[in-house]
């Protein structure tokens, strides 16, 4: 007899299952969820299974796997030609438009809304073109995809900065929106492009969507693909490729003095956004000034060495499943008994416990608190699919920390804290004070080369090649 056990239902046509066998065989179930069990043929003769193979297809097995790999192939190709529609749309339909209208958009108005777009749409139009290349029209599952990603690696940190940039473009817009002439004139360019019925910020989105993407369609590819297919190992490195932002984190993580308690991958997956704020915590009173990472799940604090401004020691985290957002307006404020001004809280649900946030603009408040929801909103969507980083890759990433922590001597200590954050006075662990002036590039820089003129921190933030 067999143990079977379905592990993928999410084809509607096709179920993906297991079988152990125990004592007799007999042929697998060739399943369609459409029109139920029947009894199959099989590739497994006499109860016999290929030891190396750890999932099946129920019923003939290559058959099965190679038109799911042509599935995949083809869901592929057809969300690239999409893609590069939404991207002429954007350019030829938006940008282009509204550079004939000078009384309405200023140079660096239309460089903050638009960002590289046109550097990502040529750049996608030579990714097609290369993907069309190696597409087998008569039998897609013998595509040989992979190469074309490792080939274009490098173009892909172009998303970097339109990714980087977004948030900017999202409060310009919803600037500009206030105005009713706006609103008439994006609805007009949407009309004269014969656009698809989403409003302008929604195609501004595609990229930060699509680049979020690959990584998840590469691993599907993955699952379907044989190891003795001739694209297995191509898939595989270019998923990896797209996946850097786990060894990143993790880089990052052993870079920081002092870090205590778990790994950030444990819980996180993304870093969305940092910068430098001042801090009150309500127990302790005192002003702090610390550069903040905000990653999906929690908030993690650092400190600047007074004399290496480059060098960061850990200071604490805060667990952002218990917390809430609360903007506040300036003024006296009656928790802390200070006067604010561009301050927000984060407020404990459970506890009442309380943080205080002060930035030196309202413009950073305001993209603080965008982040907060963006990181809300971002759990929401994990939870929803179901994403987790496997116990693989954080078996990886933990290697990583420590490898680098021993190569620059970095003090490290992974233990389970008491409390989620730690109970003891996360502000009694030395003062000093930031001067003014101190620049955004200058929260931290990766001692590896870099690809792109932004700071290390900027380019695995959020909304670069990594995860969905």
């Amino acid at each position: 007899m067999a143990n079977r056990g379905v592990l993928d239902a999410s084809n509607k046509d096709w179920w993906w299952g297991q079988i152990v066998m125990k004592k007799d065989g007999f042929p697998p179930l060739w399943v369609n969820q459409e029109d139920g069990v029947e009894e199959g043929t099989s590739d497994v003769q006499n109860g016999h299974l290929d030891p190396s193979a750890d999932c099946l297809c129920l019923g003939r097995t290559v058959q099965n796997r190679d038109q799911m790999r042509a599935n995949v192939i083809n869901e592929i190709m057809s969300t690239e030609r999409h893609y590069i529609k939404h991207l002429k749309d954007i350019c030829e339909g938006y940008l282009k438009q509204c550079r004939k209208r000078r009384d309405m958009f200023s140079d660096e108005q239309l460089k903050i809304i638009f960002g590289n777009i046109e550097d990502i749409y040529r750049f996608q139009m030579g990714f097609v073109r290369d993907l069309e290349k190696q597409y087998n029209n008569e039998d897609p599952h013998l595509s040989e995809i992979g190469p074309c990603f490792l080939e274009h690696q490098d173009g892909f940190w172009i998303y970097s900065e339109y990714c980087n940039n977004h948030l900017d473009a999202c409060m310009e817009l919803s600037k500009l929106m206030k105005d009713s002439r706006y609103q008439h004139f994006f609805e007009a360019c949407r009309l004269l492009q014969q656009m698809i019925d989403i409003a302008i910020d929604g195609f501004l989105l595609t990229p930060v969507q699509k680049i979020c993407k690959y990584p998840l369609q590469l691993a599907e590819l993955l699952k379907y693909t044989a190891q003795d297919h001739s694209d297995y190992r191509y898939v595989a490195a270019a998923l990896a490729v797209m996946r850097n932002n786990i060894d990143k984190i993790a880089q990052w993580q052993a870079s920081v003095l002092d870090w205590r308690y778990n790994d950030i991958l444990d819980r996180s997956s993304e870093l969305i956004y940092t910068g430098e704020m001042s801090w009150i915590y309500q127990p302790y009173g005192r002003n702090q000034q610390r550069v903040f990472f905000l990653f999906d799940h929690q908030l993690v604090l650092c400190k600047k060495d007074l004399i290496r401004r480059d060098i960061l020691y850990y200071k604490g985290r805060i667990d952002l499943d218990k917390y809430e957002v609360v903007d506040t307006e300036d003024g006296r404020d009656d928790d802390f008994n200070v006067s604010m001004k561009n301050a927000f809280k984060l407020h404990n649900k459970e506890t009442e416990e309380m943080h205080l946030f002060f930035t030196k603009k309202l413009e950073d408040k305001l993209r603080w608190i965008r982040a907060f929801r963006e990181e809300r909103k971002m759990v929401k969507e994990d939870e929803k699919i179901g994403f987790e980083i496997s116990e693989n890759q954080k078996r990886q990433a933990a290697m990583t920390v420590k490898k680098v922590s021993k190569q620059k001597g970095v003090s490290y200590s992974k233990s389970v804290p008491p409390a989620y954050p730690p109970p003891q006075d996360p502000l009694n662990q030395g003062q000093y004070m930031v001067t003014d002036g101190i620049s955004q590039s200058q929260v931290f820089e990766f001692t590896e080369p870099r690809r792109s003129q932004a700071p290390f921190w900027q380019n695995f933030s959020r909304l670069t090649p990594f995860k969905k």
